[in-house]
């Protein structure tokens, strides 16, 4: 079994209040879970009005197959949000 996890920290500019902010964390994580069938999760800076951490997860039989669901997706919410990539890590491990 191979879990390949991605984590990524973005900015989202033009943000007015938290609630801005919930509805794009809400929007991403969706799309993850719909379109991608990833598990997904805001992991870290909560209380930050204008930055997110999203962390999410693919269990496969292929290391290959995991991680290139995970650059799509990734490349899929980079261009479709208004967002601003920080930092992205994308790991995969057998179990």
């Amino acid at each position: 079994m191979i879990v390949s996890m991605i984590q990524f920290i973005f900015e989202i500019p033009d943000v007015q209040n938290i609630k801005d902010k919930r509805r794009v964390v809400k929007s991403i994580k969706d799309r993850l879970k719909s379109r991608y069938k990833m598990s997904a999760a805001e992991v870290d800076l909560l209380d930050s009005l204008c930055f997110g951490h999203i962390g999410a997860a693919l269990v496969s039989n292929s290391r290959v197959y995991g991680e290139e669901v995970l650059q799509k997706a990734f490349s899929s919410i980079e261009d479709d949000m208004p967002i601003r990539i920080q930092d992205v890590q994308i790991h995969s491990e057998e179990f």
